[in-house]
């Protein structure tokens, strides 16, 4: 069985374990990245009643089935994948550039359709 060399972290971290970390680390500030909400904001359709919770909410409408969602029911993907399927992790310019892309490259989609992206995306071509 071949064993990972633990180089980061004063010995603590492998280099899997420093990549998982640092991912992690620019998704979570991606999260508040301007073009990523200029999308949700280009996707919105108003304020209305939700059907579920009879309280006003903001909804969004889906770029893939054009169905209108509330806010929890949608997500902003990236059309262009952060991560190549196929290939996976390239180098950290590829992951950065990709993840901090502009607005072009967002979409907002309902989670079912997300979802069905996402699927499509991994299956082998």
């Amino acid at each position: 069985m071949k064993q990972s060399l633990k180089t980061r972290n004063g010995g603590e971290w492998t280099e899997a374990r420093f990549r998982s970390f640092v991912i992690s680390a620019l998704r979570a500030a991606s999260r508040r990245y301007p073009p990523k909400y200029k999308a949700l904001k280009n996707a919105f359709v108003g304020k209305k009643i939700n059907a579920k919770s009879n309280k006003m909410a903001m909804h969004y409408k889906c770029a893939a089935c054009k169905k209108i969602f509330v806010a929890v029911d949608v997500q902003v993907d990236h059309i262009e994948p952060v991560v190549d399927p196929i290939e996976g992790f390239q180098t950290w310019d590829i992951f950065i550039n990709r993840l901090f892309c502009e607005i072009e490259n967002f979409q907002v989609l309902c989670k079912p359709c997300h979802k069905t992206k996402t699927e499509n995306e991994r299956k082998p071509k």
